[in-house]
């Protein structure tokens, strides 16, 4: 007979690795996290050029987990013009900007549609959706955080993107292990919580107003925006894959990252808030 461990599973069945009430192992999480920012860094302020394959290797890794995802319905992704014509999109939009990229888009989707005749009538328009969906999901969205990139404080602006969008999970973790008790969206992610959104807010303003103001010398007030924005779209990204997942039936998108999933399961929030951070610093933060 086994004996009980405090949370009511067997000793024998415990796991042997520590995760934390939000069902994440935290020190695997944690370690993976200031990899990646270590990544980040490096590649942005030694040339930031080098940014852009850590970009194009990114989504690249997120279509593939995608089309694994995918597969459990039998919806076959035509990867290779997805491929192809997303990573023409993300390179193009550094050096022609959004038309360069809205032109690629555009081709890649008539290609995307050829690719897929040779398959035969049968799922033709399930499979090519999903390679469109993939396609603005992905690589659309990826294209402004290359269009923060080319102005000459490109660098921090993705910092400040990428710290406003990371605070929001921060705060949100935090709050919702130590206070959750009210589900935001009970059927589509169980653990987010109204109290884990307040501490989205927090954190994702304070982290705006920082980055606005000492890294772009640009106003308070710009950050709080920022903050703000970037709290709702990441929310709002985080539940439109919880939601992907749900309907799949899958936990997480793959098992790459320990503590964390799949990439997937962590540029949800960063690709849906990378419009809106282009947009809010593009407008309202002049280059310096």
């Amino acid at each position: 007979m086994t004996s009980e461990s405090p949370a009511g599973t067997p000793e024998s069945e415990t796991p042997a690795a520590k995760t934390s009430r939000a069902g994440r192992n935290l020190p695997a999480s944690i370690a993976v996290g200031v990899g990646l920012i270590g990544l980040v860094i490096a590649t942005l302020f030694i040339q930031k050029e080098a940014f852009i394959p850590v970009v194009v290797i990114a989504l690249a890794i997120g279509l593939f987990e995608l089309t694994r995802a995918f597969s459990t319905a039998r919806i076959k992704i035509p990867v290779l013009p997805v491929l192809t014509g997303g990573t023409i999109m993300l390179v193009g939009s550094y050096w022609g900007g959004m038309e360069t990229a809205s032109v690629a888009l555009a081709l890649t989707i008539i290609g995307t549609l050829v690719w897929r005749l040779s398959d035969g009538a049968e799922g033709f328009v399930r499979d090519s959706s999903a390679g469109v969906f993939v396609l603005g999901y992905l690589y659309l969205m990826g294209s402004f955080v290359v269009l923060m990139l080319t102005e000459d404080d490109g660098p921090w602006r993705i910092i400040a993107f990428i710290v406003a969008t990371i605070a929001s999970d921060i705060g949100g973790y935090v709050a919702g292990v130590l206070f959750g008790k009210h589900p935001m969206a009970p059927t589509i992610s169980p653990k987010k919580s109204w109290e884990g959104f307040t501490g989205s807010l927090i954190f994702g303003i304070g982290a705006g107003i920082v980055t606005i103001t000492y890294a772009l010398d640009g106003d308070w007030w710009v950050g709080i925006i920022l903050g703000i924005a970037g709290v709702v779209f990441a929310t709002l990204g985080d539940l439109s894959e919880s939601l992907i997942k749900r309907d799949l039936g899958i936990k997480d998108m793959g098992d790459l990252l320990p503590g964390h999933g799949g990439l997937m399961d962590r540029l949800d929030s960063l690709i849906a808030v990378a419009p809106v951070a282009w947009l809010i610093l593009h407008t309202l933060v002049p280059v310096t």
